[in-house]
């Protein structure tokens, strides 16, 4: 399953990188070496910043179209770009693209390249474009992006020009744009093979060495198009355990420790010592029930365990804190997210009676769980406990790391269920459509499929928006995914790092932005 790597849910996916190999801390130079900030606090050049994340060991590598763990996305954001990236709301915002337009029919879209060059001095055209696309689209291959491509007829695309293509589409689909975001849709040179050894994008910072599993040094790009970084470098280090992260950033080895756990951050936050950055709304917990198989095919079953649920509960037992409740509804905060439903509550009395009228009074099923993921097996115990005092026996089954986002795709009826930032739209269209790769709820209707072939046939936002509207308050109110909650994600800095945006969710633009970082 790759719900959690698109960031669907892969073990060594997006927002589901796991300790586990040999910590290594491969420290060179000096943060905060050069030039510093000025006496008013106002930004300037200078310095290494070290950055401190969990990494794949020996087999890492720098291709951009391979990219899975946070470190990989962090590397590929520095040294590559991509036509568009998504905001802090997971809308489209462009990039190398410089602007796009679609026709009336909205199946062809004409983009325009900025000007922008790669390391080398070549100038980025319409055939690197497509090159990097087909690159992506090899069916041979497993890059990250393929399925986020597939509405493009790559055969009849075509460059109209050195900084201009024409992409024909297969169907209409009024957001495109989110195509030219997909995560791993870094656009490389033509002919580009070959990686680890010296890469070359346009990118932020250029490559200085890499050491799979242990280090890579990058140096400012000062032709970049977007304007050079204020740092002179920046060094990505490997520490899987979330400890050693700690350690190295409280005893001044690294600047910036990613992916920290609540614990951590209450223990800090305030202390002075270092500095706790939240991204809220980075991940959607949740759990996931089967609606092609009993007891999930009743959708009263599934509205009573809809109201079954404590949310503030869990979110205060599996995310300790760290998070705010959810409304059975997947992008909180993000475009299109209809935040005009009232808050569903935990209602016993509502689900008993829900539960008699199905014939399903004194259930017993069984939750697949693991330790694949943080707050996981908590998140279990929890639910487990609540549904015991509405009547329903829940038997927490504990599954294998490796496995368990494969496992759960298509087996059991109930699961725990976690994904990244992605925009609504791209939700939809990967989870909840009849021939959607990862639809773990098994969730399949020809009607909710024509709406959402409505929504990206249509034109104008605002009828755009109202038929997702009217998508989500079907999700609501019968669908099988039991949102309780959003995690924010965490991270450390020390007291010399500036720069750091606090309001986009991991995954988007501003997320792991080193560019725009400077050291005081």
């Amino acid at each position: 399953m790759n719900d959690e790597r698109f960031p669907g849910l892969r073990r060594r996916g997006f927002l589901a990188a796991t300790t586990g190999a040999a910590t290594a801390l491969a420290l060179t130079g000096c943060g905060g070496s050069g030039e510093t900030a000025t006496s008013d606090g106002a930004p300037r050049r200078g310095g290494r910043l070290r950055a401190a994340f969990a990494g794949g060991g020996a087999s890492e590598t720098l291709d951009p179209h391979l990219a899975s763990l946070f470190a990989d996305a962090a590397r590929a954001k520095a040294l590559f770009d991509k036509l568009a990236d998504y905001g802090a709301d997971l809308s489209a915002r462009p990039r190398l693209a410089e602007r796009w337009e679609s026709n009336k029919t909205l199946d062809r879209w004409q983009v325009t390249l900025r000007k922008a060059v790669f390391h080398d001095g070549k100038p980025v055209t319409a055939e690197d474009v497509l090159y990097s696309y087909r690159r992506i689209a090899d069916p041979q291959q497993a890059f990250r992006a393929k399925a986020s491509l597939e509405p493009i007829d790559l055969d009849a695309s075509r460059a109209t020009g050195e900084r201009t293509i024409e992409f024909v589409l297969k169907r209409p689909t009024a957001e495109f744009p989110n195509v030219l975001a997909a995560f791993g849709a870094y656009i490389v040179p033509e002919n580009a093979t070959e990686f680890d050894d010296r890469p070359i994008g346009s990118g932020p910072f250029r490559f200085v060495s890499f050491a799979p599993g242990r280090s890579a040094v990058l140096r400012r790009f000062d032709d970049h198009w977007d304007g050079a970084p204020l740092l002179d470098e920046i060094e990505f280090v490997v520490a899987n355990e979330e400890s050693a992260r700690v350690s190295a950033l409280l005893g001044g080895q690294v600047e910036y420790a990613h992916e920290l756990n609540p614990t951590t951050a209450r223990a800090h936050e305030g202390g002075g010592q270092i500095e706790i950055v939240r991204l809220r709304n980075s991940a959607m917990q949740a759990f996931c029930m089967k609606t092609d198989r009993a007891p999930f095919d009743d959708k009263r079953v599934r509205e009573a365990f809809f109201l079954i649920a404590d949310r503030q509960e869990l979110v205060d037992g599996a995310l300790s804190g760290a998070g705010e409740v959810g409304n059975d509804l997947f992008g909180k905060g993000y475009e299109y997210y209809a935040a005009d439903l009232p808050q569903r509550t935990q209602d016993l009395d509502r689900a008993r009676a829900l539960l008699k009228q199905a014939g399903a009074e004194n259930l017993k099923v069984t939750l697949d769980t693991s330790a694949v993921a943080a707050g996981f097996t908590e998140a279990a115990g929890i639910f487990r406990d609540q549904a015991a005092k509405a009547g329903v026996t829940i038997d927490v089954r504990m599954g294998s790391k490796d496995s368990y986002w494969s496992d759960i795709l298509d087996g059991g009826t109930l699961c725990c269920y976690r994904s990244g930032a992605m925009p609504v739209e791209a939700h939809i269209s990967q989870r909840l459509l009849t021939d959607s790769t990862t639809n773990a709820t098994k969730w399949r209707h020809k009607d909710f499929d024509a709406l959402y072939q409505q929504a990206q046939s249509t034109r104008d936002r605002t009828e755009r928006a109202a038929v997702y509207g009217r998508m989500q308050r079907r999700l609501y109110t019968e669908g099988g995914f039991l949102v309780w909650g959003f995690a924010d994600w965490i991270i450390g800095t020390s007291r010399t790092v500036r720069g750091v945006e606090k309001k986009a969710p991991a995954n988007t633009l501003d997320w792991a932005r080193f560019d725009r970082v400077w050291l005081a």
